[in-house]
């Protein structure tokens, strides 16, 4: 890659597995040789990236919240030891102030919200660690709802409604990625706040459970929410051995042709699955933003779709 090509572009990336790889590896989100690492990231003009700690499903009660603790200290020593290149942000100002430094922006996110153990106020515990987005379930059930891969695929529990309620009330944005239907309507019933998926595509192109139906995405659109582009082969084709990175375009495509102009962004879920072809890792970025250029979308249409929208979102969050 160019230096001078990468200077230009603006990335905002709703999601990324790379702290919980590097957390199980015994490896670095600064240097590795992962999808994601920050020393290629920061080759971009401007970056934002949001680190998950993935919660999987066998991991719960007191050990969600010690996995956790585990990543939130990896993630602080691996920010403290090389702040030149990497910043945690918990407003938009941070963020714009860290970019505009040629330094990573990093958001910290859960995925999976078992990390709750069913108790209240373990959120706000979540919020003082300055966590900005969670995923209320991952694959299957948890203590605030059903996943989307659950044989009986619930909505939110009691448990739940206080969660996304104390959620809008702490503006830690709720993320719908993985969950079932019924707790998606759930969602949308029980709050009026603009939510989001942070790493989803559309049914309508690729029949997975995971992604969202055509209702789906025009609530969380409506809402003034967000939809990330997730790369995941499994959720870009039908016949995922043949995903590739055209397939994202594809997914955009879709969503454009809803209105999605102001919903639509960028989910990679780097570190967390299968790359389609055309895809190695953050330093095919560039590449996928040329395509988009030459599928006849506009700048400020490719813009928005990798930086503004997702930006925007996180400025009206607080």
């Amino acid at each position: 890659m160019l230096l001078m090509e990468l200077i230009f572009l603006k990335l905002f990336d709703l999601h990324c597995d790379t702290l919980y790889r590097a957390l199980e590896e015994n490896g670095s989100i600064i240097n590795n040789d992962y999808h994601l690492s920050v020393l290629r990231g920061n080759q971009y003009k401007s970056w934002a990236q949001c680190f998950a700690v993935w919660i999987p499903d066998e991991c719960r009660k007191a050990n969600a919240v010690a996995l956790f603790k585990r990543a939130k200290k990896k993630f602080d020593e691996e920010i403290n030891r090389n702040s030149d290149m990497i910043c945690q942000c918990k407003t938009a100002d941070e963020i714009k102030n860290t970019t505009e430094k040629n330094k990573c922006a990093a958001i910290l996110t859960v995925e999976g919200g078992a990390v709750l153990a069913g108790d209240l106020a373990n959120l706000d515990y979540l919020n003082e660690c300055g966590v900005k987005m969670m995923t209320l379930t991952w694959n299957d059930h948890c203590e605030v709802g059903g996943g989307s891969l659950a044989v009986e695929p619930n909505g939110l529990t009691e448990f739940g409604k206080n969660v996304v309620k104390r959620m809008t009330e702490l503006s830690i944005a709720i993320d719908i990625s993985h969950a079932s239907d019924n707790l998606f309507f759930d969602v949308a019933n029980a709050v009026t706040a603009p939510f989001v998926a942070s790493h989803s595509n559309s049914r309508s192109v690729c029949q997975h459970r995971r992604n969202l139906t055509n209702e789906q995405f025009d609530i969380i659109k409506s809402r003034g929410g967000l939809v990330g582009l997730n790369f995941a082969r499994d959720f870009l084709k039908n016949d995922s051995s043949k995903a590739s990175a055209y397939d994202i375009i594809k997914h955009a495509d879709y969503f454009l042709s809803h209105g999605g102009e102001k919903a639509v962004c960028i989910g990679t879920d780097f570190d967390g699955t299968d790359m389609p072809d055309g895809i190695s890792g953050i330093e095919s970025m560039e590449s996928l933003y040329e395509l988009f250029l030459r599928h006849n979308y506009s700048e400020n249409l490719v813009e928005d779709i990798f930086f503004n929208n997702a930006f925007n979102f996180f400025e009206k969050l607080g």
